[in-house]
């Protein structure tokens, strides 16, 4: 096969991102020879996890801009790129292929079928139609950059590979060894993002299950701070709020080595003198009524016995021999819980973390590098990553089909 009319693009890493990218190439020029290498045994390890294994394949936000502030690193540099392609042009992408699409109330969007098995089918399906060569259980182990231009590319199996044009679309940012450093790139070194956080509080641990609709959380001594919904799990707590500080505060956590106080203010916009006032009301309106059972709104139940208790009120008191000692705790808590943090937990069996290429050494305009010529990035290779939601597959489609895109049209100087 002649290289220069059959022009060579090989993708590394057989993700989402790579998926998109080499079917986006192999479209776009179709007389182009696309490899996609994958050191995994199977392709779209992630994709088949998501959602609980119904794949959150986007987000029901369509504006650039807004769409661009829920990713706490590459929002800026997303915003062009979600004008050529973003969530409304995923629908399309799939429906297109006959996959439909729902929005759930929270925003998220899942196939109707409710099974990730349906988008790994038509991805899969599209880069056969494409003739896509898809070569598991192959890593790429170093790279050379060819006096014609391009790579020369050393693969674990022991053979070679050379192509015009190469797509890192590869999950992890290991320094050593990586082909990017090697070339001449920086690397934002890995770290976790989207995590639960780890409490050993024995009277918070004694409250699995439970669920609070909004609390504002906050880490003391940083300027981190969400507002959102709150799940105590069987280790510690979890819940939109605190992944939104996860993922916000991931490098500032990660220095804090995951030991931190995490500040909760059960009742948000409501400060402590004002709880102090209603207090002072509760003692002189329902005096007689027992504090334990007749709890805050909307304080679930469960939640307000603990907080009482914490605050040294016996099960039996009434709300007329409440204390003014009493009414300062139980205050302080309702607005300003402490629990001590001490490690962190996957978020169910998603893995995400920032870290990778550094943004401002690739145009996003074709995601070609701006050290190697023919070096193309998408996805989780770049240090860019979203709130939980389907912002993370949305960034992975988007930055994949420009590099598919770039990569073949170059490869025919288009």
């Amino acid at each position: 096969m002649d290289s220069i009319t059959h022009p060579k693009i090989v993708v590394v890493g057989g993700g989402a991102a790579g998926f998109f990218g080499a079917i986006a190439a192999a479209e776009t020029a179709p007389d182009a020879s696309v490899t996609i290498l994958e050191k995994s045994p199977r392709t779209l390890s992630k994709v088949r996890i998501s959602g609980g294994g119904r794949c959150n394949v986007t987000h029901s936000c369509f504006d650039p801009r807004e769409l661009s502030r829920r990713y706490p690193r590459g929002s800026r540099a997303l915003i062009g790129p979600f004008n050529r392609f973003g969530p409304s042009d995923t629908v399309a992408w799939f429906e297109s292929r006959g996959v439909r699409l729902k929005t759930e109330a929270d925003g998220r969007m899942f196939p109707v079928t409710d099974t990730s098995q349906t988008i790994i089918d038509c991805l899969t399906g599209a880069a056969k139609k494409s003739g896509i060569r898809v070569l598991t259980g192959i890593s790429l182990e170093s790279i050379e950059k060819c006096s014609t231009g391009g790579f020369l590319l050393h693969l674990s199996n022991g053979g070679h590979m050379e192509c015009q044009r190469l797509l890192w679309a590869g999950g992890g940012c290991r320094p050593e060894g990586h082909p990017a450093v090697v070339l001449g790139h920086s690397l934002m070194p890995p770290v976790p993002s989207l995590f639960t956080f780890q409490i050993e509080t024995p009277w918070l641990r004694e409250l699995p299950g439970l669920s609070v609709a909004s609390v504002q959380a906050s880490v003391p001594g940083t300027p981190l701070k969400e507002q959102g919904p709150l799940l105590v799990t069987h280790a510690g707590v979890s819940g939109p709020v605190v992944l939104r500080l996860s993922a916000w505060g991931a490098r500032e956590l990660h220095a804090l080595h995951y030991e931190f106080p995490l500040r909760i203010n059960w009742l948000p916009l409501t400060h402590r003198e004002a709880v102090l006032e209603e207090l002072q009301s509760r003692r002189e309106t329902s005096g007689g009524q027992t504090i334990h059972r007749t709890r805050w709104n909307p304080l679930p139940t469960r939640l307000w016995e603990s907080l009482a208790a914490q605050a040294g009120i016996a099960p039996d008191t009434r709300w007329a021999r409440l204390s003014r000692p009493q009414a300062l705790k139980l205050a302080s808590l309702l607005t300003a819980t402490e629990l001590p943090v001490r490690g962190k937990s996957t978020n169910k069996e998603e893995f995400v973390t920032c870290g990778g290429i550094p943004l401002n050494e690739v145009d996003f305009k074709t995601m070609e590098s701006r050290i190697v010529p023919g070096l193309h990035f998408a996805g989780e290779a770049l240090d860019i990553d979203g709130i939980t939601g389907g912002f993370n597959f949305q960034a992975a489609w988007t930055t994949g089909w420009i590099a598919g895109r770039a990569m073949a049209a170059a490869a025919f100087k288009v």
